[in-house]
Order: C-alpha cells, then sequence, then structure tokens
C-alpha cells in the first residue's frame, strides 16, 4: 500500500451530508408513541438500547470505536455518533464494517450525485427503479489537517469507481497512525471534492440545511426537488 505523504490544512464551512429525513429527528425515540405510561417507556427504552449499536458505542461495546471518542451535548451528537457506530456491514469507500466515518462533500451538487449514484446502484438490483425519498442535508464545518488524496497517484485504486478493496485498506493504515480523516475526488461528481473524517470530534457546528426529495420513475436518473 502507497504511503499518503500530502497533508492538507483544511478550513471548509457548510459541508454537506445528506441523510434519509426519517433519521433526522433522532432526538427522540421512535418508541415513544408504543407507550402508554412512564414506566412502559422506560421498559421499552432498555429493549431498545440492549441492542442499539450507537449506544453500545458510547458505553464501550462496539470494537471499532469507544465512549472516549464520542461526542455528547452538542446539537445533533446523536446522528454524529450514528454515523461512526452504525457503518454498513461491508463497509464504505474509506472504512470498514467495524467503524464507521462522516462522509460529506464540499457542495450539494456532490453531496448529491453521491446519493443519487448508491441509491441506483440499489435499484439497479432488484431493476425497478420506482422510488420517492427524502433526505436532509446535515451541514457541519471543519478545521483540521487530513490527508489529501486530490492530484496524489500514490493509491490510484483508492479512487475505483467499482472496489473498495484498496481504499478500506489505506483507510485502516492512515487511521492506525492517528490520521484525522481523507480528503479525495469524487468519483461520482466531476469536480467535486469529499471529506472521510475519521474523529467524531472534528465534525464542527452540525445544523440543518436544505431537505430534497428524490423520486425515480423508470430512469436511473431521479427527479430532485427542494422541499
Amino acid at each position: 500500500m502507497g504511503h499518503v505523504r500530502k497533508l492538507t490544512s483544511l478550513r471548509q464551512f457548510d459541508t454537506c451530508r445528506l441523510i434519509p429525513s426519517r433519521f433526522a429527528d433522532i432526538e427522540d425515540s421512535v418508541l415513544a408513541p408504543l407507550a402508554d405510561d412512564d414506566a412502559t417507556l422506560r421498559d421499552l427504552f432498555d429493549l431498545d438500547n440492549a441492542t442499539n449499536e450507537r449506544l453500545r458505542g458510547e458505553f464501550g461495546g462496539l470494537p471499532g470505536i469507544g465512549p472516549d471518542e464520542l461526542v455528547f451535548g452538542v446539537p445533533f451528537f446523536r446522528i454524529v455518533n450514528a454515523s461512526f457506530c452504525y457503518p454498513r456491514p461491508e463497509g464504505s469507500r474509506f472504512n470498514d464494517g467495524d467503524r464507521g466515518a462522516w462522509y460529506c462533500a464540499f457542495d450539494i451538487e456532490t453531496a448529491l450525485a453521491e446519493v443519487c449514484f448508491h441509491k441506483a446502484v440499489e435499484y439497479q438490483e432488484i431493476n425497478r427503479f420506482d422510488d420517492s425519498v427524502s433526505y436532509q442535508c446535515m451541514l457541519a464545518d471543519f478545521t483540521a489537517t487530513f490527508h489529501d488524496l486530490r492530484g496524489n497517484n500514490t493509491c490510484p485504486k483508492c479512487l475505483d469507481p467499482s472496489s473498495y478493496v484498496d481504499s478500506q485498506a489505506l483507510a485502516a493504515e492512515l487511521l492506525d497512525s492517528g490520521s484525522m480523516g481523507i480528503i479525495y475526488p469524487s468519483v461520482r461528481h466531476e469536480g467535486g471534492e469529499c471529506l472521510a473524517c475519521f474523529r467524531p470530534a472534528l465534525v464542527g457546528n452540525v445544523r440543518k440545511g436544505q431537505a430534497y426529495r428524490l423520486t425515480w420513475a423508470g430512469s436511473p436518473i431521479p427527479a430532485i426537488e427542494p422541499i
């Protein structure tokens, strides 16, 4: 694995991360409407928490991340923590299935292109492009030093559009060496730039931006409407 030597001191405001709108308001548990009284609600919370990956991470029960790294008491801290505690089983470009990362784009066009591509892959697998999904843009600010793959050819396979093998290996190497994260060019939106932040504490000033509805009607390319 080639070493990435380029480090960039990044000062980037209003980065864009799109999450399904149903996850954007998770300050209140979805179990609350099921409970008739406080005692029942506590029992439901205990049941929910027993299998809640984010809370397991917050109390030291996950192999990839511990409570000393997570954030508390700031706006949307649960959404930040969830991005690190709920990785996809197969991982993503710069994380494996044990530990997630905060992925974001430097502009909304790139964020939308990334989401549209991955949803289209899901729909292609079932050969059905017929769905309507709303997404909430979560804005965040970053001021830190990150490894930088822009214009860097030490690991060209790390930007392979169809494979995460080399990129996950690089990420594991950098994470172990203390890296804060990786800036990289989007492979889904030409000219776009993205960040995979490895450290929850660096995800600053998280707040809601614009929401969008993406509608697929027979084509891999959805109609996009601000809502």
